[in-house]
């Protein structure tokens, strides 16, 4: 389902009017595709922030113009909090289109009961599927996982209608058995303490 976003039109560019904009409250954004001419626009940034929050990638403009938009790419700032740029692709209902979405993992491994450790490779898989059919997130079961064994894409249960895109071959996720680190061996009784380099008279006077 799109959910609603208000848009206006951007009539000037450049890094100063885009500074200005996103003091105020709003996004500089783009609008592209379809053969169709590109068009700058604003968005508020706290309505912007929501969508994002709740997973949605497909969204109905409203305002400047009323068209459905696909969430094409979202420009960050270098913490990764504050989005500070927008492209959204012209898409049609029932359009198909390929989207990169995030694998998380469910369950929980058998081979963690044999002292294994669950290790996940990737996080996310590109998928092809109908505009308004994107799913937030792709879930895969870990239970029968046991130690040495591992899984790929292709062990994904993808919804009716939606292909994967990257290699089904691709490990997503396996479980090893746990590293033990060596323990350093502490000093025999009675062995000569190491010489502390850069010791100088005065750290000698002290001590006796």
């Amino acid at each position: 389902m799109a959910e609603n976003l208000n848009v206006n039109v951007r009539e000037s560019r450049g890094k100063r009017e885009a500074r200005r904009l996103r003091r105020s409250g709003s996004i500089p954004a783009i609008l592209y595709g379809h053969g169709e001419a590109n068009c700058s626009l604003t968005v508020a940034s706290d309505a912007m922030s929501s969508i994002i929050r709740h997973g949605g990638r497909v969204v109905d403009l409203n305002g400047a113009v009323n068209e459905k938009a696909f969430i094409r790419d979202l420009q960050w700032d270098v913490y990764g909090t504050e989005v500070l740029h927008v492209d959204f692709a012209r898409v049609s209902e029932h359009e198909r289109i390929e989207v990169k979405v995030a694998v998380e993992l469910r369950g929980h491994a058998a081979g963690i009961k044999d002292g294994g450790v669950v290790e996940h490779f990737v996080h996310e898989v590109e998928i092809e599927c109908e505009a308004l059919s994107i799913p937030e997130k792709l879930e895969l079961n870990v239970n029968d996982l046991k130690i040495g064994d591992q899984m790929t894409a292709a062990d994904l249960r993808l919804p009716p209608g939606i292909n994967l895109i990257s290699d089904p071959e691709a490990v997503l996720v396996h479980c090893v058995a746990a590293r033990v680190e060596e323990e350093v061996a502490a000093p025999a009784a009675g062995a000569v303490e190491p010489e502390v380099i850069g010791r100088t008279a005065e750290d000698e006077e002290a001590e006796e």
